[in-house]
């Protein structure tokens, strides 16, 4: 199985490059494709460019709050004793795997920036408290179970395309209107498909785990627990410094945070939750956790890289679509798309073509600002409802984030692992989860 990782995470490293310099690499590409084939001039397709350059920065801020406030959450006090109490629980090596791996799944699917932090920390408890335990755990089977939780991140109630069109204002409203979770999410092919994830994945890991002999326990010379900041160090006690500690102030502003969003839950139910009501609420739940703004705002500096990507490509993929849409050519791909599909066929063929996509534009809401103009126009050109072509493409985009570089880096960072040493097995759980996705798509929609 490492030999696998080892062969996969060769070719990633050396063939597949960094992200920014894909959305480069596409903006150029999509860029000559619109002069030779639309009939624009270079000046308009670059006009064209910069028109939508700029139209995706409510979306990059929505997407950037999600990933933060769900690290600030996942590198919390209360939340780092959970995972404690949790890793004590197991018995055996495959019962710690199999936990790790239903909890990250059922997490994930509520919100899949805590679950991407949060999963590397609890692989990393685990390992330490079997460790201490005398339990022998594959440390690279046991991240892997970490990790498994990517392939329901864009099917849960955080998905960033099922989010984004049941928030108004959304830049494909004018297409499709709003759609409550209940139309994206709740959709019994989802569900099947979840459901199907959250059993199978963690009793397939479970089979995979090795003899003692073939055992690679964490690191001696590791933390002996999984690695937070001390958000304490070097405090001054200053009046400055008191007043950003105050818990007052604090506890004031996240009691009416908290207070909005039950009343707002109550009123719209939770098929009525948008992408800024969960950020929201995260945000205020991180803060709690922390116990001053202070140290939430300490939190969030340290993983603050996650973010980068998001803030520097975005406007490159908004650019991409102010290109497709201004020149005509995403009504031209979109109809390709239909011309190779029926309304039988399309949702396993857009599932497969974004898992595709996924490779050039790893993040979710960065794809559905690609596809999901695309994806739109074909399913309503084929008869389709709008949420097909919504979760199709998040569906897709999940399922290649298995052996995504861009996402691994969280998790591989906290473990210390060699990226081939994962890789094997989430590439082996790719095949089986693309399998899962593809039997609910023909089943049921």
């Amino acid at each position: 199985m490492q030999r696998i990782g080892d062969a996969v995470a060769y070719f990633s490293t050396k063939w597949i490059p960094d992200a920014l310099s894909i959305a480069v690499a596409l903006t150029v590409v999509v860029y000559f494709a619109a002069v030779l084939s639309t009939g624009s001039g270079p000046i308009e397709v670059v006009d064209a460019w910069y028109g939508g350059f700029w139209n995706l920065l409510a979306f990059a801020m929505q997407m950037v709050l999600i990933v933060i406030t769900g690290y600030g959450l996942a590198t919390s006090p209360p939340v780092k004793k959970i995972l404690q109490w949790i890793a004590l629980k197991p018995s055996s090596a495959k019962g710690a795997i199999v936990l790790t791996a239903v909890v990250m799944t059922i997490l994930t699917s509520v919100h899949w920036g805590v679950g991407l932090v949060i999963g590397a920390f609890l692989a990393k408890e685990m390992a330490w408290a079997g460790k201490r335990r005398g339990i022998k755990i594959h440390f690279p089977l046991l991240a892997a179970a970490g990790y498994c939780g990517v392939v329901l991140a864009q099917s849960g109630l955080s998905s960033s395309a099922a989010l984004l069109v049941n928030t108004p204002g959304h830049f494909l409203e004018d297409q499709i209107g709003i759609l409550s979770l209940s139309e994206t999410v709740f959709q019994p092919y989802n569900l099947v498909y979840m459901l199907g994830v959250i059993v199978i994945i963690p009793l397939l890991l479970s089979k995979l785990h090795p003899n003692e002999m073939n055992v690679v326990e964490i690191s001696g010379d590791a933390r002996d627990s999984a690695s937070y900041d001390d958000l304490d160090a070097g405090e001054a006690d200053t009046p400055a410094a008191r007043f950003n500690r105050s818990k007052p102030m604090m506890l004031l502003v996240v009691a009416a945070g908290l207070f909005f969003c039950a009343r707002y839950v109550f009123q719209n139910g939770i098929i009525g939750i948008n992408l800024n009501v969960v950020n929201f609420f995260f945000l205020m739940l991180g803060v709690l956790f922390h116990g001053s703004l202070d140290k939430y705002a300490k939190a969030l500096v340290s993983g603050s890289s996650a973010v980068i990507g998001i803030i520097l490509q975005f406007p490159f993929y908004a650019g991409i679509l102010g290109i497709m849409a201004g020149t005509g050519l995403l009504a031209m791909i979109a109809s390709w798309f239909v011309s190779i599909s029926s309304p039988e066929s399309y949702p396993v063929i857009s599932m497969l073509s974004a898992a595709i996509v996924n490779f050039a534009v790893p993040s979710g809401g960065g794809q559905w600002a690609v596809q999901g103009p695309i994806a739109v126009q074909a399913a309503a050109e084929l008869g389709l409802d709008a949420h097909i072509a919504v979760m199709t493409v998040m569906m897709g985009d999940q399922i290649t984030n298995l052996i995504q570089p861009f996402w691994l880096l969280p998790l591989l960072g906290i473990t210390g692992l060699r990226v081939g040493q994962v890789l094997g097995y989430t590439a082996l759980m790719m095949v089986v989860v693309l399998g899962i996705c593809s039997a609910s798509l023909i089943l049921l929609t």
